[in-house]
């Protein structure tokens, strides 16, 4: 069982695991995927940084991991309240997240409970700290609606243009941060000697310590 130890340990480096590849413990693999995340998040290059997000409907779409905490254990993505995949989280908020290095032949997949945040802190500081062609997207049409042509659902003086702040006002009613609570974690390192595969589980039903397991890939 990790206690407290194990959470405290994410916020530190990534050593060894990613570097020499090694894993001969659980806190190995601990460490190395929380490095990837935190990476993930920060680097744009990362190739974690655009995961597929799954909804309970079964529906899978590419996102880009705007934040990992370290400490809550949330994954933070942006989306439109407007979008179909926002009702159905708050239906219902059972959420799977695929991540994928290539070169490292890593794979995570994450499990979680999803939260969308509309008025709130967190969702103003990240509108806050947004670009305003970031915030462009905002504006105009939401995602889903139809068009008779192929449109990129943007009010036509905002194709081009960067958007003023006042022009931006109407936009930030749409804009939510989709906060994703982990509960489970399934990490595998490919290997042509053997894959290695390793599962983590949070107690309590996401309240308590983590649990980890070596298991078969």
């Amino acid at each position: 069982m990790f206690t407290s130890t194990f959470l405290n340990a994410l916020t530190g480096p990534c050593k060894g695991p990613i570097a020499g590849m090694m894993f001969e413990t659980l806190e190995d693999v601990r460490r190395d995927l929380a490095g990837r995340l935190s990476r993930a998040a920060k680097d744009r290059k990362s190739p974690m940084h655009v995961p597929t997000v799954v909804t309970s409907d079964v529906d899978a779409r590419v996102m880009v991991l705007r934040a990992f905490d370290a400490d809550a254990w949330t994954l933070r993505f942006h989306t439109d309240t407007r979008a179909p995949k926002v009702a159905v989280i708050e239906s219902d908020p059972r959420i799977g997240v695929l991540l994928y290095d290539k070169s490292a032949k890593i794979q995570m997949r994450v499990r979680g409970t999803g939260t969308i945040l509309r008025d709130d802190p967190v969702t103003d500081a990240a509108w806050a700290s947004s670009d305003n062609f970031a915030r462009r997207c905002y504006l105009g049409e939401g995602p889903g609606a139809q068009s008779d042509a192929p449109t990129t659902g943007l009010p036509p003086e905002f194709e081009g243009p960067e958007p003023t702040d006042e022009q931006l006002i109407p936009a930030r009613p749409n804009f939510a941060v989709l906060l994703i609570e982990l509960v489970a974690v399934d990490w595998l390192y490919l290997a042509h000697t053997g894959h290695m595969r390793a599962q983590f589980e949070r107690t309590n039903g996401g309240a308590g310590d983590w649990q980890g397991r070596w298991v078969s890939p």
